[in-house]
């Protein structure tokens, strides 16, 4: 796995270009490393919330090994026995498995020393390649964000934080179609810029649906800044299981899904959807699909899928899009 991976320090303004070798594998290393024509692609699991979802949560980690994604994500689970299971599971995955392990970080609900403490905790654990971001409240992702009177305030300042603490490869959110909070799609694009500036390597879009979406937000971005639209911006994508998956890919992304999606999947679950299920299921794959060959054919660097656990459909849509996947996974 390349290792090549190049990081400049960030002061206010343009920072250094300088490039600073790193010898610990990064997501943008796996990137290069993937032979040319070849888009790679990387999924994200969840924490497990008992030992039966944790057990649910190993299948699909060890059938998505034999499939070689380019790296995995562990979503973060904040607060009591769950926040502590998550650590305890991302560490596992790093040291127990072939995959590249990228461990979520949020500044929201932390102060400073905790974030610290949490950062050195993925170090002793192996895992150096932290997704950071600032976080939605707890309870009501929509609510009224509060600072923790000890914390920080953005997510390019934990950025920062992540970079002066040693050897971390660092990537972050970004919003194709704006994030809640910002009042207009220019100010999301300038504070993605400087996340990126803080010392980001690269992007994980939020959950979307258009791909005309994505495509803007690259050439804002490439617009905005055109050194920092170089870094890897990073496509997710859920494929559609049920109509109760369609409530999940909406809470995900805060968008509903475009109408011609629906029309499709509420046209194939008709009057039934329950009896409908497998229908229901077959248009979300290929929906995925459609997705998944558009973001190819526009150059994307990698498909990186919400998985919920399970990798038959991620696994289903990767054969659709011509990926060869090695061991047929049994998990739904």
């Amino acid at each position: 796995m390349s290792s090549d991976i190049v990081r400049g320090r960030s002061t206010p303004g343009r920072p250094s270009r300088t490039p600073r070798v790193s010898g610990t594998p990064s997501v943008v290393g796996a990137l290069r490393s993937r032979p040319d024509g070849v888009i790679p692609f990387s999924v994200e699991f969840n924490p497990p919330r008992d030992a039966a979802a944790e057990a649910r949560l190993w299948r699909a980690a060890r059938e998505f090994e034999r499939m070689h994604p380019a790296f995995v994500s562990m979503t973060y689970g904040a607060g009591g026995s769950t926040r502590d299971r998550t650590a305890r599971v991302t560490g596992q995955l790093a040291r127990d498995t072939t995959l590249l392990t990228v461990a979520h970080l949020t500044a929201v609900g932390h102060s400073v020393a905790e974030l610290r403490s949490i950062v050195g905790a993925y170090a002793d654990s192996g895992i150096r390649n932290l997704l950071v971001l600032r976080g939605d409240p707890p309870g009501d992702p929509l609510g009224e964000w509060q600072r923790h009177p000890e914390g920080l305030e953005y997510a390019e300042e934990l950025v920062r934080m992540v970079c002066e603490l040693g050897d971390f490869h660092v990537g972050v959110a970004s919003f194709p179609q704006g994030h809640h909070r910002s009042p207009d799609l220019d100010h999301d694009t300038r504070y993605l810029c400087a996340k990126l500036r803080a010392g980001a390597e690269y992007s994980i879009t939020q959950m979307f649906f258009d791909v005309d979406h994505y495509l803007r937000l690259r050439d804002r971005v490439i617009e905005c800044d055109p050194v920092e639209g170089e870094k890897p911006i990073i496509p997710e994508l859920m494929p559609i299981t049920s109509l109760r998956t369609v409530q999940r890919a909406e809470e995900l992304s805060g968008r509903p899904l475009p109408a011609p999606l629906m029309a499709r999947l509420e046209k194939a679950a008709g009057n039934d959807p329950e009896r409908n299920r497998d229908a229901v299921r077959s248009v979300g794959i290929e929906i995925a699909t459609e997705i998944g060959a558009r973001l190819i054919a526009e150059g994307a660097p990698c498909l990186h899928f919400i998985t919920l656990n399970f990798a038959k459909a991620t696994s289903e849509v990767l054969t659709n899009l011509g990926y060869t996947v090695s061991a047929a996974p049994v998990s739904a």
